[in-house]
């Protein structure tokens, strides 16, 4: 069985609040938060309620991509004309604050957060409990909690930071980002204490090496290029990680939590389901053979963008008449869509349980991803010689047998050497859902989407706007961003 941990998680613990007030006592069988965390199995399953979040509808798929890869200049939104309507309000930059998109991340990755507060806050009582295990856990619980606060503080800016799982009341203001972050890196300093890897049922949980890397990507967001640079060379010189030969093999099931993997959200297609996740189906082609839902559709700007011979576009691009990469089918022409192609690093074979069920692992921070991180933080620190030697690891594994292609940049100057880290890093990880980031975190949004997409607004577009129903139920506690 694969990765036994993604299938423990316990769902009662989002309802114990409301059951301990309605009911006089509880029934039989049924969980509390008087009778949880009670055992150390249990304050394992809190955890795994935490990780099992990653997988959900509203964490990492729909509108998580729409979010980050069809909002840029990666993707458009695909499928048929009128299907999926709010993503290409989003692609279309014509979205408002009722848009169902930023409402679904906002409640699934808050979700995630309560699940983790409250495990941060139970693990410490339970009796009779391994020591090494349950500080591991509270870590792991850290670590969850901080990526599930980065990527919302990437979205929306300014957000509530709520450290307790429950608190007296719905009217919480916006906190100043700063204050985002510094939480942020509190709780992926805390996972530092984890362990270098894991065996067995464990592989997959975060490790000491991913609270590092992920803290790398934190400072890189924030333009602290030193301690970027710092923190990367870390993870570098550990020794823990290594390109796995292929490029197009990281995106395999066989390359799943392979030395490249820093960071994945586990997914397994079981008989009985459960441990899927729909990333995929929503990915994957509309219509025989592979029976998924076509959005996500590379853009023509994508296709343009790559370097002349770069096999990473293949790899990464699905094209009518091109064979399945498990080499099932063809891709057959869909009639109800226009210039079809499909993100190829979201394909998976067949599986049990329906296409809903995709056992495909979702990459989040890969070691390549970490070698620019470090390339564009040693740059930015004047050390371009450092910066050449990362940037060119990840080409030259990239050219893998291929002749008179991606040639070893050569450049010192700062400015163009930055360019080609740029243009590296959008070459490397497309359709990966980092673009977005990489464009508002390093202030070309405007720049770049303008002239694709007329309705970007400087000053407005760069974050989502705050859900409509979220600012209703704060009784105006949580303010709008400007121009929604």
């Amino acid at each position: 069985m694969k990765f036994r941990f993604i299938t423990l998680a316990t769902a009662a613990l989002l309802l114990v609040s409301a059951c301990t007030e309605v009911l006089d006592r509880t029934p039989q069988g049924e969980y509390t938060l008087e009778n949880f965390f009670q055992t150390e199995e249990q304050a394992v399953q809190s955890v795994n309620a935490v990780y099992n979040q990653l997988r959900q509808w509203q964490t990492h798929v729909f509108s998580y991509i729409g979010m980050t890869d069809i909002v840029s200049d990666d993707a458009d939104k695909g499928s048929t004309p009128t299907d999926g309507l709010f993503l290409q309000d989003i692609d279309d930059f014509t979205l408002t604050a009722t848009n169902v998109g930023p409402s679904t991340v906002w409640g699934g990755y808050y979700t995630g957060i309560f699940r983790a507060n409250l495990a941060i806050q139970r693990i410490p009582d339970v009796p009779e409990m391994d020591e090494d295990l349950r500080s591991r856990l509270i870590a792991e619980a850290h670590f969850l909690r901080g990526y599930y606060y980065f990527n919302l503080v990437r979205w929306f800016g300014d957000v509530p930071l709520i450290l307790e799982p429950f608190p007296s009341t719905f009217e919480i203001p916006r906190t100043p980002r700063d204050e985002v972050y510094a939480q942020i890196e509190a709780d992926l300093q805390a996972a530092d204490v984890l362990p270098t890897s894991y065996s067995g049922a464990d592989v997959g949980r975060i490790t000491s090496g991913a609270a590092t890397a992920m803290l790398a990507k934190v400072a890189l967001t924030r333009q602290d290029f030193q301690t970027a640079a710092d923190l990367a060379l870390r993870v570098i010189n550990s020794g823990q990680y290594a390109l796995l030969p292929s490029y197009a093999e990281v995106f395999t099931l066989a390359g799943e939590n392979g030395s490249e993997s820093i960071f994945e959200v586990q997914a397994a297609a079981f008989e009985i389901g459960g441990g899927g996740s729909q990333y995929n189906e929503v990915q994957g082609v509309r219509g025989d053979p592979n029976l998924g839902w076509g959005f996500n559709r590379p853009s023509d700007n994508l296709v343009a963008s790559y370097e002349p011979g770069d096999p990473r576009r293949d790899a990464t691009i699905l094209y009518v008449g091109e064979v399945l990469p498990d080499g099932s089918a063809v891709v057959e022409d869909n009639p109800n869509l226009e210039d079809e192609r499909y993100n190829q690093k979201a394909f998976v074979p067949d599986h049990p349980g329906g296409n809903g069920n995709g056992p495909g692992n979702i990459r989040v921070l890969r070691y390549a991803d970490l070698l620019l991180i470090a390339a564009e933080a040693f740059n930015e620190i004047g050390q371009s010689e450092q910066a050449l030697t990362y940037l060119n690891r990840v080409r030259t594994r990239a050219r893998g047998s291929a002749s008179g292609v991606l040639p070893d940049v050569t450049t010192t100057d700062q400015a163009a050497l930055r360019e080609a880290i740029y243009r590296e890093r959008r070459s490397e990880l497309a359709l990966e859902q980092h673009r977005w980031f990489d464009l508002v975190r390093t202030g070309r949004a405007a720049e770049v989407m303008q002239p694709l997409k007329p309705n970007f607004t400087p000053g407005k577009n760069e974050l989502f706007p705050i859900p409509q129903t979220e600012v209703d139920l704060s009784q105006g506690a949580l303010e709008q961003n400007p121009g929604y």
